[in-house]
């Protein structure tokens, strides 16, 4: 399935970072319960207008790896797949 997403709006595949402990064993994601704060960015919409009608291009594509607000994006399930839907302004950086 492929996501057209509209405005300023964007589809992120969730990705947990690992956790390791100082001694060096590594937490299972299974033990967080926590929403995760990294994705992968799978689909852009084509940018805002600001105020005079102009479009303001999206500042993220697909394929970047983002760091994001924790309650920024929304969680949704399509296809039995979870994907975060969020706007730009929830994304914090890109990591490279």
């Amino acid at each position: 399935m492929q996501f057209k997403p509209l405005s300023d709006h964007l589809f992120l595949e969730p990705m947990e970072e690992e956790k390791v402990t100082k001694s060096g064993l590594v937490i299972p994601e299974t033990a967080s319960k926590t929403k995760p704060m990294m994705g992968k960015v799978v689909a852009v919409g084509p940018g805002k207008t600001n105020d005079k009608g102009e479009l303001r291009p999206m500042s993220v594509k697909v394929g970047d790896t983002v760091l994001f607000k924790k309650y920024g994006p929304d969680e949704i399930e399509i296809e039995n797949k979870k994907y975060l839907v969020g706007d730009e302004e929830d994304v914090l950086a890109i990591i490279e």
